[in-house]
């Protein structure tokens, strides 16, 4: 297996298993063995050959054509061995169901799977509790309480919690539920979804009411513009990617046991909706491999596909489920999720650019075949091993056709198989075509391409050190003068990609997947409202099961790529002596600030003396130990070094951008911070937003006099996302999930 150095160090830190001290006690070969002969055990009780079975998933793996979910490369063949990536489990409208769930949920989470939840049953806000004479207290404050048992449960030692909460529009405490994760921090271990109805959609287009509708009683309490809850989740969406869309309708319509159950809700990332207490496990195909003398080698992918779905059916068998009710819904539907990755270079090898009639038509033709393929061996597998327990009753009894599982395709998140595998992720554009990786493998920087943008280059003569850096500093190649515009309309990254084209892609999959699909809508920063609520009808008019939609930096901050004018020189002095602080006078007169961090509220004073600022107070809520000492000893600092003279500018140079894990947004401006908070404060009290300062101090530069600088610095926003919390490298907003492609960190489990 061809690994690039990203690839090593993903799987050193996630995958490659380790004894108690934390050493690497396997090759990612031996991985590779470790669970291909774990998955081809089953073939001993349905007669097959389970040696040569096992070859055949190893070389489909380590030939990177195939790779599952992510819980079953860590764990096939281990003590833990639980192989699937994602659940739903429901939530009864009692104090015993909702803390049942909530126990199902760090069953789950603790052997390394995601779980859904539709919280939709719940009585709402305000409703009597009868046991008690009590008043409810609504779903969202429940959700608070998941939120909190995750935040203290680490996957199987891997892998970090992750959910995804749905309400249904029709439930009367949508608006609390739209608008819960606009405070920054709030369920912050949860992605929202509105389980969004035909009846909504018909009223939205009507300008009409809908009802909001009690689920204790049946009842309804309310009638509301529908327009009004639309407008919200747009507004939600566009500030910061949340809540997504389920359409629930849509999604039940192609429910293929609905004598079972309906569905409510989904796994974290929105492409596999299931039935309660259902699981479901997934794999996909890197495309990308089957390109041969410039077309797709279908025989070869027939081939593969058929073999990922023994692979997969296999995995049911082998699987040790976390809680009984999951093992017997999931082994009495079978459902399993083949889908692909590598589709962006697959374009690129083909030439075809992402957003074009041609992009559209191959995803159409890929998925069909691809859905066509896994059904006959789906089929092929029932005569072999016999139908899934609930075929009868189910749509495929009624077709006349016999499956081994209720469902065979899925398009999935593949942020770190796809890292593993070489390739680009899901469905989705390349995030960008270069980056520069740092902080990574004892210190080395080293750059990142794309590599079938690299051969390109070196193929037309175009390659070179100094062009690849240019574009790792612009993400983008379009605003690149020396490369070709042909080059350029095929090598499209997602901030390049018009939203509408980003639908439509996710809709040609859709329209050829038994389950649901994974993608990001990628928008502009400068994208409006409009642009969001175009992109929701847009998905619901063309078939898709839900929708997610991102504006280029509405949830955490950019990375901001600076260009510097050449600097003027300078010459230190050298002092004749130390600088002793000038005295605090007994009387200074001033202002308190207050500010939001990830912390808390921050509150600094400054206090100003006859020369200027002679002392900064810092304090952070109402907190003590290790950081009320910190927030102090900044106050302290910048304090002594103000009664010195130093240039205030340079201080808040050296606090401004410093982070820390949990970032705040004061009044839309980003806090990273405490000390990044202080900074801020002290740039806008010196600039006069909050008072102007006086000096007339002879040799003295003015406080306020923020005149430019030695350098001038032009900022560019570059790329998506924020900071990985671990290696701190680009985080990357795709497939409905902040994902590091250095080392493998997830926000979604």
């Amino acid at each position: 297996m061809e690994l690039t150095k990203t690839a090593e160090v993903v799987l050193k830190k996630r995958y490659l298993l380790k004894d108690e001290e934390g050493n690497v006690i396997e090759t990612p070969e031996q991985m590779l063995w470790r669970v291909a002969n774990a998955i081809a055990q089953p073939e001993e009780k349905y007669g097959g050959d389970v040696e040569k079975t096992a070859k055949q998933f190893f070389e489909m793996m380590d030939n990177q054509l195939f790779m599952p979910n992510s819980p079953t490369l860590m764990n096939a063949g281990t003590e833990l061995n639980q192989l699937s990536a994602c659940f739903v489990i429901p939530v009864d409208d009692s104090i015993d169901g909702i803390f049942k769930a909530l126990w199902d949920m760090a069953k789950v989470q603790k052997s390394g799977g995601g779980t859904g939840f539709s919280f939709s049953r719940l009585r709402p806000k305000g409703d009597i509790v009868k046991s008690t004479m009590g008043v409810a207290s609504g779903p969202v404050s429940f959700m608070k309480i998941f939120d909190a048992a995750t935040e203290q449960i680490k996957q199987g030692g891997k892998r970090r919690g992750a959910n995804m909460g749905v309400l249904n529009v029709h439930h009367p405490d949508i608006e609390d539920f739209i608008t819960a994760k606009w405070e920054e921090g709030v369920l912050r271990n949860f992605n929202i979804s509105v389980a969004v109805t035909d009846a909504f959609m018909e009223a939205l287009k009507n300008d009409a009411e809908y009802e909001q509708i009690n689920p204790r009683t049946g009842e309804v309490v309310r009638k509301v513009p529908a327009r009004k809850i639309f407008n919200l989740i747009v507004e939600g969406a566009w500030r910061n990617g949340e809540p997504g869309v389920v359409f629930i309708d849509t999604i039940n319509r192609h429910n293929p046991t609905p004598h079972i159950g309906m569905i409510e809700a989904t796994n974290p990332c929105g492409e596999q909706p299931l039935l309660p207490y259902e699981s479901c496990n997934l794999g996909s195909i890197n495309v990308s491999k089957f390109v041969k003398n410039g077309d797709i080698d279908w025989d070869w992918l027939r081939e593969i596909v058929w073999l990922a779905v023994r692979f997969l059916d296999n995995v049911i068998d082998v699987n040790n489920y976390p809680l009984p009710e999951i093992e017997k819904m999931t082994l009495a539907n079978r459902k399993i999720g083949l889908g692909v990755m590598g589709f962006a270079d697959l374009l690129f090898k083909l030439k075809i650019p992402y957003d074009s009639e041609e992009g559209i038509a191959l995803a159409e033709k890929l998925m069909s075949f691809i859905q066509e393929e896994s059904h006959k061996a789906s089929q092929a597998l029932a005569e072999e091993r016999g139908v899934f327990p609930n075929w009868k009753g189910s749509t495929w009894e009624k077709k006349g056709i016999k499956m081994r599982n209720a469902t065979t395709t899925t398009i999935a998140p593949t942020g770190t198989i796809s890292i593993i595998a070489g390739c680009s992720s899901g469905i989705e554009p390349v995030y960008a075509l270069a980056f520069k990786r740092m902080h990574i493998l004892d210190g080395e920087e080293f750059f990142e391409i794309n590599p079938i943008f690299e051969d390109t280059l070196r193929q037309l003569g175009l390659y070179s050190d100094e062009l690849i850096a240019k574009v790792a500093e612009e993400g983008s190649i379009q605003d690149i003068p020396e490369i070709p515009k042909e080059i350029k309309r095929i090598f499209k990254c997602a901030l390049d990609i018009a939203p509408e084209w980003h639908v439509r892609m996710q809709a040609a999959f859709q329209k050829y997947t038994d389950n649901a699909v994974s993608k990001t809508i990628n928008m502009p920063n400068h994208a409006t409202r409009k642009d969001v609520e175009k992109a929701f009808l847009l998905a619901y008019e063309l078939g898709c099961k839900g929708i997610t939609v991102y504006r280029d930096g509405s949830r955490e901050e950019q990375v901001l790529k600076t260009k510097k004018a050449e600097k003027k020189e300078f010459r230190p002095i050298k002092p004749t002596g130390y600088v002793e602080p000038r005295p605090r006078p007994k009387i200074t007169t001033g202002r308190t600030i207050e500010t939001r961090t990830g912390c808390g509220a921050l509150y600094v004073t400054i206090n100003e003396d006859e020369y200027g600022i002679a002392e900064v107070f810092v304090q952070l809520g109402k907190s003590g130990g290790c950081a009320a000492s910190q927030t102090e000893a900044i106050g302290r600092l910048l304090s002594v070094a103000l009664r010195s003279w130093i240039n205030p500018e340079a201080l808040i140079r050296q606090l401004k951008g410093i982070r820390c894990p949990s970032i705040g947004f004061d009044n839309g401006e980003i806090i990273t911070s405490c000390a990044d908070g202080v900074a801020k404060v002290l740039e806008k009290y010196l600039k006069g937003e909050y008072k102007r300062i006086k000096v007339a101090i002879d040799g003295i530069k003015p406080l306020t006099e923020f005149v430019e600088g030695e350098e001038k610095e032009e900022h560019k926003t570059k790329l998506i996302g924020g900071v990985c919390p671990e290696c701190g490298n680009v985080l990357e907003y795709g497939e409905g999930c902040m994902t590091c492609k250095m080392c493998g960190f997830t926000k979604c489990g």
